[in-house]
């Protein structure tokens, strides 16, 4: 009974195996038939046109048919209820999620015809949940060695980390990272995550409830930088506090993967049948 239980259990990872191997592949790393220039996007202008996309066949849509236009440099915020299509909105700008209808056009490009590296490579993301590696601090800034010690040091006094790495860490830039990252805070991977936002200086950024697991001061530390190095940038933010979207220059509204309104945010607060007036009543902000 043992030995049939212990193959029961193997006969699991073969099983897992064969799942994975099974599963579809992500679209061509580099695409030769559609390759924008070095320096795109010049602007950051991203047109979603009629976009539909769910994260399955068999599954509903989790995006019905969105339409918005986000100019050049604009600070646009995203919210709504839970399960609205918010961040499938992110993951579909990376292609994480493929269309199943319409397009999303950045700079004139058809980001469904362009290889998932040029594309990764000119979108920035400071996640909601902070990811770092294994590894020093140098490596989890600066995962490609593209930046001189001298840069990676005023990402981090950007960022407000700087007096901590050079109170608290022996090390300095090659201080040891642990799996995870479980030797920082929450607070401080979400600043080491914007130091390698800041280094990146890609065109379009994109905040994906960046500051829900942090507390307020360092939420307030955040958007200020933001606000500060990224002015000539295209900044989405998908809102967790809606206080930190109040002051784009657009609150985009989703509802049910659906583009229920878009406006400014005075404007959007000041309509007695606004959906955003709703919530920020909700939240005790009116």
């Amino acid at each position: 009974m043992r030995m049939l239980s212990e193959i029961e259990n193997n006969c699991v990872a073969i099983e897992r195996i064969v799942e994975y191997s099974n599963n579809p592949h992500e679209a061509a790393w580099d695409n030769t038939e559609e390759t924008p220039s070095e320096d795109w996007p010049k602007n950051g202008e991203i047109i979603m046109k009629n976009y539909q996309t769910r994260y399955r066949e068999g599954l509903e849509p989790v995006l019905k048919g969105l339409d918005l236009n986000i100019l050049p440099g604009e600070k646009i915020g995203i919210c709504g209820r839970t399960g609205a299509g918010k961040s499938s909105l992110t993951l579909a700008l990376f292609r994480i999620i493929e269309p199943t209808g319409g397009e999303i056009v950045i700079d004139g490009h058809d980001i469904s015809k362009i290889g998932l590296h040029p594309l990764r490579s000119k979108l920035t993301i400071i996640p909601q949940d902070p990811v770092l590696f294994s590894g020093d601090l140098r490596f989890n800034l600066d995962p490609n060695g593209d930046n001189s010690d001298a840069d990676l040091w005023r990402a981090l006094e950007l960022s407000h980390l700087k007096s901590h790495v050079e109170s608290n860490l022996a090390g300095g830039l090659d201080h040891v990272v642990t799996e995870g990252g479980t030797n920082f805070s929450v607070g401080q991977r979400q600043l080491i995550c914007l130091a390698r936002a800041l280094l990146r200086k890609t065109k379009i950024l994109i905040l994906d409830e960046a500051t829900a697991a942090v507390d307020l001061q360092t939420d307030q530390l955040i958007q200020m930088t933001i606000k500060d190095e990224f002015s000539d940038c295209t900044v989405l933010t998908v809102a967790h506090r809606l206080k930190t979207i109040l002051d784009c220059d657009r609150i985009a509204v989703l509802s049910d993967g659906k583009l229920k309104e878009v406006g400014k945010p005075d404007v959007l607060l000041s309509q007695p049948d606004s959906s955003l007036r709703s919530m920020a009543q909700d939240a005790g902000l009116l």
